[in-house]
């Protein structure tokens, strides 16, 4: 039999009509009647549950995971809208899939809940697990340490995915598993069997101003930068609409941290952190991940010819993965800040275009455009923002 997969996409308003229509055509796609496992994307204009539901009719009741997204990529289409799904169908003798999720991911044992409810689905040939999250209330690295320090040594794999976006409106966002629709929650896929996984990592932001230091901040929130409130500082690069255009301001500046020695070799000088929140009576800004005091950082920007150069250098670090073998499906994991406000229609479906020509036009590929993306350098599992990471399993 092998693997079999399939991708299913639909612009209907009606959530009924469009899950049908995109969960049928992926069917039909992949030559199959029932699924083993169905993930999908899809933007919050729908009625997430009748979406999902329809969805769950259409591939028999077949395990399904996902996630909302600011946008959807479905092999033939790149859509950010209120009203886009895209659906992926796989049936296999060669790759399982085992899925979990949890609500309410701001705890401090948020981690350790979802690492209890994956560990019994992790074998000896699991070889990934994908993570999918609220992308408004999720702090990378006290989640995954405590996801990680409850699985063994053995059960520790690469991570990869995107936290659920919803449109810019930062007000709520979606995590699908089965028939549930979450909301501040988290969902994991285990993939296991016979299958490897290849991925590439690229962000293409520069600096625009001098080395600066965090002189007091508490978990991922920065309350002051070279002993002047941050936000002050930030002040400095924006114009004067800055507050009461906060996600425009930020979607031109972020924050760029030097990579850490024991990953520089095989990524950027710079990590990058978009900067979710402001507190303006505080003056401090918030991250998705942990920063101490002490740290280095710099104002960055995005520049549109090197995120162009550097989603084209893609598929060369795939490839050098693969040795050969061919994927049998991707899963495109895209910042909202590398979309519709930096490219036009035309350039972000020729961009998509050109990965699939690399890396093969007839695979079958699914993404979403998130707020904040997931992707091991090396062998250390590392959030990004402003960042494209593609996966290949092969």
């Amino acid at each position: 039999m092998g693997t079999s997969v399939g991708i299913g996409f639909s612009m209907r308003k009606n959530p009924v009509e469009a899950g049908h229509e995109a969960a049928r055509t992926a069917l039909e796609r992949a030559g199959i009647a029932k699924p083993d496992f169905v993930l999908v994307f899809a933007t919050v204009g729908y009625h997430q549950q009748r979406l999902i539901a329809s969805i769950r009719e259409a591939t028999s009741g077949a395990p399904l995971c996902g996630c909302s997204g600011e946008g959807i990529i479905a092999q033939d289409d790149v859509a950010e809208t209120n009203f886009a799904v895209g659906v992926m169908v796989i049936a296999s003798d060669e790759l399982r899939f085992g899925i979990a999720s949890i609500a309410g991911i701001g705890g401090a044992l948020a981690g350790e809940r979802l690492a209890e409810k994956v560990a019994p689905l992790v074998a000896s040939d699991s070889r990934a697990f994908f993570l999918l999250a609220d992308g408004l209330d999720f702090d990378f690295d006290p989640f995954v340490a405590a996801f990680e320090g409850v699985l063994s040594p053995s059960a520790r794999l690469p991570i990869f995915g995107g936290l659920a976006a919803d449109n810019w409106a930062s007000r709520k966002t979606y995590q699908y598993h089965d028939d549930e629709v979450l909301s501040d929650g988290a969902c994991c896929v285990v993939m296991s069997g016979q299958g490897q996984v290849a991925w590439g990592i690229n962000h293409g932001c520069v600096p625009v101003g001098t080395k600066r230091t965090i002189t007091r901040s508490k978990g991922n929130i920065i309350y002051e930068i070279d002993g002047v409130p941050a936000l002050e500082v930030l002040k400095e690069y924006l114009d004067e609409e800055w507050s009461i255009k906060w996600n425009k301001a930020t979607l031109n500046l972020c924050l760029g941290f030097k990579t850490p020695e024991h990953l520089r070799q095989g990524y950027e000088e710079y990590f990058i952190r978009y900067i979710t929140d402001k507190d303006e009576r505080e003056g401090s800004v918030t991250i998705q991940s942990d920063v101490s005091e002490g740290t280095e950082l710099w104002i960055v920007r995005r520049d549109k010819e090197l995120m162009m150069n550097g989603l084209r250098s893609i598929p060369r670090q795939i490839k050098e993965q693969l040795c050969g073998d061919p994927p049998k499906f991707v899963l495109q994991f895209e910042c909202m800040g590398r979309g519709r406000v930096v490219f036009k229609e035309q350039e972000r479906m020729e961009l998509v275009k050109s990965l699939q020509r690399d890396l093969g036009e007839k695979v079958p590929w699914l993404g979403l455009y998130t707020y904040g993306e997931i992707g091991p350098i090396r062998k250390y599992n590392c959030f990004h923002n402003f960042t494209s990471v593609v996966t290949a399993v092969y």
